[in-house]
């Protein structure tokens, strides 16, 4: 499976960092979402979903409504800009700086051999403790879109997707779990502090 799109978050209000533009913190001179970017450059479109800042021209801009309405009001603002005969997303956080493209092709793999009878909806990786990371997968666009549309219709009226979690969207579809085994820091590493910026840096010498 080569053909797909990207969406990648980078709306969060970062309070463990202060507040500041997290995606733009630099890991060896290179902002974490310069880096996602980087590991999604051939995804068509890319759609990178928070404050821009200076980016690759081919790469689409939005926020969520309202901004900082959490992360599946902003998967649902990245979705609006794929074309829609789009079948597959990498949906990724914006503070991934290990993310490489050989990882996202493992995910996008993983999803294209998982044709057939009970097929999954998405896949993401697992951190070293067991823990779903769904802004580090890739999902089938329609059913994703299906599990949007059920989460809003549930939700009180006028508050659409602000405030609604992941879990909740995920308990709309069938994720197919990966554990990271190859060798090399794990891509699903988020840095939501400045240590685990550090430690970020320490894995890429």
């Amino acid at each position: 499976m080569t053909e797909y799109a990207a969406v990648v978050l980078a709306g969060g209000a970062a309070r463990r960092m202060g507040g500041r533009d997290k995606p733009a913190v630099p890991v060896h001179g290179r902002p974490m979402r310069d880096r996602v970017l980087a590991a999604v450059a051939d995804a068509v479109p890319r759609v990178l979903v928070g404050p821009g800042g200076s980016l690759p021209p081919d790469v689409l801009v939005t926020r969520e409504e309202p901004a900082g309405g959490g992360p599946v009001a902003a998967t649902a603002a990245g979705l609006a800009l794929l074309h829609p005969d789009t079948a597959v997303v990498a949906l990724l956080a914006a503070d991934l700086p290990l993310l490489s493209r050989p990882a996202v092709g493992v995910l996008l793999d993983a999803l294209a051999t998982g044709a057939g009878p009970g097929v999954s909806d998405g896949v993401c990786l697992l951190d070293d403790g067991g823990r779903r990371q769904p802004l580090c997968g890739v999902w089938r666009v329609p059913p994703l879109r299906a599990a949007l549309d059920r989460v809003a219709a549930r939700r009180a009226e006028g508050t659409g997707l602000a405030g609604a979690s992941m879990r909740e969207l995920l308990g709309e579809l069938s994720v197919r779990e990966l554990s990271w085994s190859a060798a090399g820091p794990p891509p699903w590493f988020d840095c939501d502090t400045d240590s685990d910026v550090r430690r970020a840096e320490e894995w890429t010498r």
